[in-house]
């Protein structure tokens, strides 16, 4: 325990320190001998002072100017840099600041308490947010989450046991609900939550679909995909939301190679929203 007299934030308490502070005091006191009581100017009273040598108080100026310079020379590190010279006091908003972002940080009014302030607006000026916890409340605020649909992929393991897929047999199959996407790169496909038909879209009504889905050897897997605003609209908002997605990529090829409009012209192609459950809260 540290016991800090009167100062010009606040007045005299005791705070706890790390036992490393606290074995160096005591080595500085055993090194500068017993020294006499010194006339605290703020009080009048008789105290204690650490910082002294021969009978005299350290000047305020001698850790500034000489003790710190001689510590970063020691180890090695610039007397200044892009803020400016390192100072005692920096040193103090830099503990306070780690004290605040910490693991398992100090409140506002623990911060306050262990630095001595009168008003927690003098704390807030120490109380810097660093950028890593910055992300870290913004990650647990869920706005990435939010964003994140799990997809169930089922994975044909005769294919891949026979080498068929070595030879271009689809082998892995998006399921989006409606249909499966046998496009190996699903996740850079525009189209992957308003699929538009293209050569490798299988519609679940159709026959080779239902002759897949009973294969005994299908391996189950679920499989993150992190969506943009517009394709989460379209899983959680029904097939309104997928037309307007449909028609903002009109002009995007699909991995087959044509694109939704040329697909429309086709005799074959058929309107997603006669397929996409109505439900809002329907899954993919």
């Amino acid at each position: 325990m540290l016991d800090v007299p009167t100062h010009k934030t606040g007045g005299s308490y005791t705070k706890p320190v790390d036992p490393m502070v606290g074995e160096a005091f005591a080595a500085w006191e055993l090194q500068r001998k017993p020294q006499p009581l010194f006339i605290d100017r703020k009080t009048s009273e008789c105290v204690a002072i650490l910082f002294a040598w021969r009978g005299r108080p350290l000047r305020t100026l001698y850790f500034n100017e000489t003790l710190i310079p001689l510590l970063c020379r020691k180890a090695g590190i610039p007397f200044e840099d892009a803020r400016g010279r390192i100072t005692s006091h920096r040193a103090r908003a830099t503990i306070a600041s780690q004290l605040y972002n910490a693991k398992e940080p100090m409140t506002l009014f623990e911060l306050q308490a262990w630095l001595g302030h009168r008003s927690p607006e003098t704390t807030q000026h120490y109380a810097r947010i660093t950028p890593t916890t910055l992300a870290k409340a913004y990650n647990d605020a869920g706005y990435f989450a939010r964003n994140v649909r799990t997809i169930e992929v089922l994975i044909d393991r005769d294919a891949i046991t026979s080498g068929a897929a070595a030879t271009g047999t689809p082998w892995q199959y998006f399921d989006l609900g409606h249909g499966l996407c046998t496009y190996s790169f699903f996740e850079q496909c525009p189209h992957r939550m308003a699929c538009a038909r293209c050569d490798f879209y299988m519609p679940k009504d159709s026959t080779k679909a239902q002759l897949f889905e009973a294969k005994g050897n299908l391996q189950r897997m679920l499989a993150e995909i992190r969506l943009t605003d517009d394709e989460r609209a379209a899983v959680t908002e029904g097939a309104h939301a997928v037309d307007n997605l449909l028609e903002r990529l009109a002009d995007v090829p699909t991995p087959a190679g044509p694109t939704p409009q040329q697909l429309a012209q086709s005799a074959s192609f058929i309107p997603l929203a006669t397929l996409t459950p109505a439900d809002p809260g329907s899954p993919p």
